[in-house]
């Protein structure tokens, strides 16, 4: 898309970087290209509400802040609708931190490790993923490859037993106990989707064993 052209054209900095399927490294290496004393990881599919911009400068500008690093909350909306429950729902993730205190690991589902207090801020990163199934159905294949590198790396087994009940379990987990029913038929297409992606990742784990 236009994103680079775009980001150039309003000032910002650009660097290029093969993703080499690490996204935890893709983040230290633009981690290490900041300059500020605070760091905040945006997606291209996510955006900083005025609100939450506002939250921001004041936490960074508090004598009185001793955290080194903040959870942001994530509102979810998919095909025009705000999920609030299943997997998506009510997320959070530590997004602003202090740079020199910590590092993303974990190639896929990665996360910032920091080393010290940290807090959670009141307001939302809006989140707009999967504009279409297919492009849903797209990323879960792409994702569940790396998922299943990830679990070999993690020396984690495949099995027959994961591969038949580890789906309905994320399934049961996600429309069920974290009530995505809720999300009405949204809920339901998107607890059947990533079980679906626990099917594949499994599956192709136990392809790799057998090699």
């Amino acid at each position: 898309d236009d994103t680079i052209s775009i980001a150039v054209s309003l000032g910002a900095k650009v660097f290029k970087r093969s993703l080499n399927n690490d996204f935890s490294q893709q983040r230290n290496f633009g981690l290490s290209k900041s300059k500020g004393r605070w760091v905040l990881f945006i997606d291209a599919d996510e955006r900083v509400t005025s609100q939450l911009c506002a939250e921001i400068l004041e936490v960074i500008h508090s004598y009185k802040n001793d955290y080194i690093g903040f959870y942001i909350k994530r509102r979810d909306f998919i095909w025009h609708k705000e999920i609030k429950y299943g997997e998506t729902g009510k997320a959070k993730f530590i997004r602003l931190a202090r740079k020199g205190y910590g590092k993303w690991t974990r190639f896929v589902h990665e996360g910032w490790d920091l080393k010290g207090r940290v807090s959670t801020m009141s307001n939302y990163i809006t989140h707009f993923p999967h504009a279409q199934i297919r492009e849903f159905v797209s990323n879960i294949n792409y994702y569940s490859s790396l998922q299943a590198n990830s679990n070999t790396k993690d020396n984690k087994r495949s099995s027959l037993v994961k591969i038949i009940f580890w789906p309905k379990l994320k399934f049961i987990t996600n429309y069920f106990l974290r009530v995505g029913f809720l999300d009405d038929t949204h809920g339901f297409v998107i607890a059947v989707l990533m079980s679906f992606h626990s099917f594949l990742s499994w599956s192709k784990q136990w392809m790799t064993q057998k090699e």
